[in-house]
């Protein structure tokens, strides 16, 4: 059987790549490469190549022209060097063939504002969402619940019964539609994977801190149609192991963090549908 294999994009302000490649093998991928922008845009990597993307959290272009939007605009329209193609044509073809793409933090901005999500009707590639400053007017290092759309498409979810426990850090983190058709078609078509929830998960919550962007109905994660690409704010990779919970030397707590299986449903779907 064919390796498993997951890309993990870096460079232009990223900082959690080395977090994601760990959790891409600790879910199940044979291999977790990490690439540097410049190596995919000279031709030396080619997205081609792999089953699982990773567009992870930093602070792409240091959020010059809000966040991710500098990086959005490279991707869409520059060259791959010697091709005769445009990146953004490598990610047309990913999607098309049916692989999986999760933005996390700066990842999800950065989907969002390529128009990759919510990608109604196979659309990929113009924007219809963005996120935006946090209505608290500063950013924001916690930990938060999320509660999870059961009945949600998406690949990651899988088996997730009512919520997971995630941190966020980031400014600009306020989930906006353009319509409100485009946010009704969200719901209707049960897109909105997680939303900010208080303690027990009985519902979405609007109030800070438990929502701590003011995000539009409380989302804090969004898939495509098709489950395969999803974004979030709060950060999966940094949640795969017991000890990286703020209470682990005071609970009892699983060795698996509440991110794992995002990463283990990712593997799971490549090993069944792409290799």
């Amino acid at each position: 059987m064919a390796l498993t294999r997951a890309i993990v994009i870096t460079g232009n302000g990223t900082n959690c790549e080395m977090e994601a490649a760990h959790a891409c093998r600790l879910g199940g991928f044979d291999e977790a490469v990490i690439a540097h922008i410049s190596e995919i845009l000279s031709g030396e990597i080619r997205l081609d190549d792999f089953h699982f993307l990773n567009l992870t959290g930093g602070f792409l272009d240091g959020d010059d022209l809000g966040s991710a939007k500098a990086q959005a605009n490279r991707l869409k329209h520059a060259a791959v060097s010697g091709s005769g193609e445009k990146l953004v044509q490598q990610f047309v073809r990913f999607i098309n063939d049916g692989k999986l793409i999760l933005g996390v933090c700066n990842g999800f901005q950065l989907m969002v504002k390529m128009g990759m999500l919510p990608g109604f009707d196979g659309d990929h590639l113009n924007q219809s969402a963005t996120l935006t400053h946090n209505d608290c007017g500063r950013f924001q290092d916690r930990w938060c619940y999320l509660k999870c759309d059961p009945v949600s498409p998406s690949v990651f979810t899988k088996g997730i019964a009512r919520g997971i426990y995630l941190p966020v850090r980031h400014g600009e983190g306020k989930f906006l539609c353009d319509s409100d058709a485009t946010i009704e078609r969200i719901e209707r078509e049960h897109l909105s994977v997680f939303k900010y929830s208080d303690v027990d998960y009985a519902g979405p919550s609007m109030e800070f801190p438990a929502n701590p962007n003011g995000a539009q109905n409380a989302i804090a994660g969004i898939c495509d149609p098709t489950g395969r690409l999803m974004g979030l704010m709060p950060h999966p990779e940094a949640f795969v192991h017991y000890t990286q919970h703020p209470r682990w030397t005071r609970e009892n707590l699983p060795e698996k963090g509440d991110g794992l299986i995002l990463y283990k449903n990712a593997a799971e779907y490549v090993r069944k549908n792409l290799v």
